[in-house]
């Protein structure tokens, strides 16, 4: 997030508040699903048009006839929502149903001619395609909701829908597809006593995180200024902002989901899942499948 760029001088000062002490947890990376990595000829660059190609290759090789459909948010989402309608038109899919992860992409369906349906969480989703902000090499964890939130987007309806999915792709650049993890996590949390939940989180990772919490508008400090982000669902938006390396996105989740207050958060740990990332050798594609198959397309 730009708004946290220069967090790293700042941190909140939790401490012993809970009575339990200052701890220290550190992460321990887990073992990594076996991948299938796949290259096809693209463009020679990561640009808007490999991010095009990458949009198109998901449509044409996982959508089929009859799905219901997830539908992301982000550049390369909106992208393959645009084709996907084209596709539509044009008949070589038919009776496609859209699920929109957020407002923009409900938006962009309508102009696109899919049909839509809301969500619901007995929903059956065959296949979800989404942006993801960072995916963790190899085992396919993503983070999704480092950015700003906008109107009535949630990143629990987004994450609902992705982990509904009986299969997804995630559609990201080489840049985010990373072994050495750094960044940013996004945590819901009960606005109520958010701050004891805060607390407990820097506790966590202490000394390897700084735990801000989110604004809805213009710069803030670690309490989130005068007009903290509070979600369509009524909780207020922590920014776990790493300052060490990140081991194991799994293991920040597993901590995360232990911890009093936390509703949800931004980690996304699905199986089976695919990377289509866009490289300067064109599209790589990456399963977390548990086999040895490997096909060049």
């Amino acid at each position: 997030m730009a708004s946290l760029a220069s967090s790293s001088s700042s941190s909140l000062s939790f401490g012993v508040s809970n009575g339990i002490g200052r701890r220290r947890v550190r992460v321990r990376a887990r073992a990594r699903r076996k991948t299938i990595s796949l290259r096809v000829s693209g463009s020679s660059r990561v640009d808007a048009s490999a991010l095009l190609q990458a949009a198109h290759h998901t449509v044409d090789t996982y959508i089929k006839s009859g799905m219901v459909i997830g539908l992301g948010s982000g550049y390369a989402s909106g992208m393959a929502i645009q084709y996907l309608g084209r596709q539509i038109r044009g008949g070589a899919l038919k009776d496609i149903v859209g699920v929109p992860m957020s407002i923009a992409s409900a938006n962009e369906a309508a102009k696109a001619g899919i049909p839509l349906d809301q969500y619901q969480a007995c929903s059956q989703i065959d296949f979800a395609f989404d942006d993801a902000d960072i995916i963790e090499e190899g085992t396919l964890v993503a983070v999704i909701g480092q950015q700003r939130l906008q109107g009535e987007d949630s990143i629990l309806q987004e994450k609902s829908i992705l982990n509904a999915a009986n299969t997804l792709a995630f559609m990201v650049k080489e840049s985010q597809y990373k072994g050495g993890l750094d960044g940013s996590v996004p945590v819901l949390v009960q606005s109520l006593n958010w701050m004891e939940t805060a607390e407990e989180i820097d506790d966590l990772f202490l000394g390897d995180a700084e735990v801000w919490r989110r604004p809805s508008i213009g710069h803030a400090g670690p309490l989130g200024g005068d007009f903290p982000l509070v979600t369509r669902e009524g909780h207020n938006v922590l920014d776990v902002i790493f300052t060490s390396p990140i081991l194991s996105f799994a293991k920040v989740a597993e901590s995360l989901d232990k911890v009093d207050g936390v509703v949800d958060h931004g980690i996304i740990c699905k199986f089976p899942c695919t990377a289509v990332i866009a490289s300067p050798d064109g599209l790589c594609i990456v399963d977390n499948l548990p086999t040895n198959a490997a096909e060049v397309l």
